[in-house]
């Protein structure tokens, strides 16, 4: 058994003081306020691993590259695919690696990798159908942190069925049916879930929607929706209907599955996402690719469940991701006051984990993972800040300790397997050269 002690954890929905932890075989035993100081010292405040629900992590290599001349969705996504263009199972280890160790930085014990980079340049497939997908598996148990692999459908280059182009074809498996003879030979295991996704309606014929959410119900199942108007005007153009609409007809929508994005909604598609379905907000790369503000209030009241991401890593930083779920409502309403400290929190942690098939992750409670984050209450952005406004306040840069299933992956703000900015540096340099 090893015990930690919290100057301050968020516990039962509330802060508490002095709080001594348990863990034993990488779930907590005990939580007890209020106790003597014993064990492993955890200052600051103590809160749940945060999960990262939705990432790109080769995107990460486009950071602070994608601004010149002031730039579209459009000429990002052209940005991108040169990226996705240089890439191989080695070049793609190394640069996810250093990405999942800067999620640990930020207090990330869970992510959701949304995969289509899956075959060679040319289109044709590796040795090893699955060699991208098993590099990024790899990348997260050497950073520490757990995976959900969301092996992704992308067959098309638009609602109208256009082929795939260029370095598109990496993205494909010919069809529905090429898709999943090869998601079958992915396998799960420690620290490791296998869900599906569908990349959008643009990428996803409708033909084949229905069989796909036979074969993949039960698991994390994720989609790009309704991320820019175009999206939806193509759709409503083809099919006479919302990207939202066309999925449920399909009866995609199931208890697992996740909308990511969801930014340009009809009040339909509201009351369709409300029926207990996930919806991922990733308000960084929303706000960095100026796509717009999404409706996270009323889909919370209609019942969905939000969770959050960082898509681009344009910034890795879930405090952001939170917050930015608030003050863009605020920016979109003139309104303050649309979301708790404690909502916020949930779709940081609970919620997402939830979300990716990380049952019982999240709580700082008995019988839970031993996910446990420690954020400084001393440094210039925190000090003299109340703890319960903490989300308001902190950054990734305020965490100082992360310990995943109980074991320290984090110690005083350095990750305890490599020197993250070298390995980003690196990395990034190699994909770019």
């Amino acid at each position: 058994m090893t015990v930690f002690h919290a100057d301050h954890a968020w516990v039962a929905g509330k802060f508490a003081r002095n709080v001594r932890i348990e863990v034993s075989g990488g779930l907590i035993n005990s939580v007890t306020p209020d106790s003597p100081a014993d064990g492993s010292l955890l200052t600051g405040l103590v809160l749940p691993g945060f999960a990262n629900a939705h990432s790109h992590a080769f995107h990460r290599a486009l950071r602070g590259r994608t601004h010149g001349d002031r730039g579209s969705f459009w000429t990002w996504r052209e940005l991108m695919y040169q990226v996705a263009g240089r890439l191989d199972p080695d070049s793609y280890f190394t640069l996810a690696r250093a990405v999942y160790g800067e999620m640990a930085l930020a207090g990330i014990t869970s992510v959701g990798e949304f995969h289509y980079l899956h075959h060679g340049p040319d289109g044709v497939p590796y040795a090893d159908p699955n060699a991208m997908g098993h590099a990024l598996i790899a990348a997260a148990r050497e950073a520490g942190i757990r995976i959900t692999l969301l092996d992704t459908v992308y067959l098309t280059a638009g609602v109208d069925g256009k082929p795939l182009e260029g370095v598109q074809r990496r993205f494909g498996d010919g069809d529905y049916d090429g898709w999943h003879t090869r998601f079958e030979q992915l396998k799960g295991g420690d620290g490791v879930k296998i869900g599906a996704a569908l990349h959008s309606v643009r990428a996803a014929p409708a033909d084949g929607m229905a069989t796909f959410a036979q074969r993949t119900d039960g698991l994390p199942v994720h989609v790009h929706l309704s991320e820019q108007p175009a999206e939806n005007e193509a759709c409503q153009a083809v099919h006479g209907c919302s990207p939202t609409e066309l999925l449920d007809a399909m009866g995609f929508w199931q208890p697992m599955t996740t909308a990511v994005h969801a930014t340009h909604l009809s009040p339909a598609d509201i009351t369709i996402l409300g029926r207990g379905r996930y919806a991922c907000f990733c308000t960084t790369t929303e706000r960095d690719l100026a796509d717009g503000i999404g409706p996270a209030r009323a889909l919370a009241d209609a019942g969905a469940v939000l969770t959050l991401g960082s898509d681009s890593h344009a910034v890795i930083d879930m405090f952001e991701e939170a917050r930015g779920v608030e003050l863009d409502e605020r920016l979109a309403t003139r309104q303050r006051g649309h979301f708790s400290a404690a909502e916020l929190l949930t779709a940081a942690t609970s919620a997402g984990h939830a979300s990716l098939g990380w049952a019982g992750t999240g709580e700082i409670a008995v019988g839970q993972r031993a996910d446990l984050v420690a954020v400084s209450l001393d440094s210039v952005r925190t000090a003299g800040t109340d703890p319960g406004g903490l989300i308001f306040a902190a950054t990734a840069a305020d965490v100082t300790d992360v310990i995943v299933d109980g074991r320290p992956i984090v110690t005083e703000g350095r990750h305890r397997a490599m020197d993250v900015p070298r390995a980003l540096r690196e990395s990034i340099a190699e994909v770019l050269s």
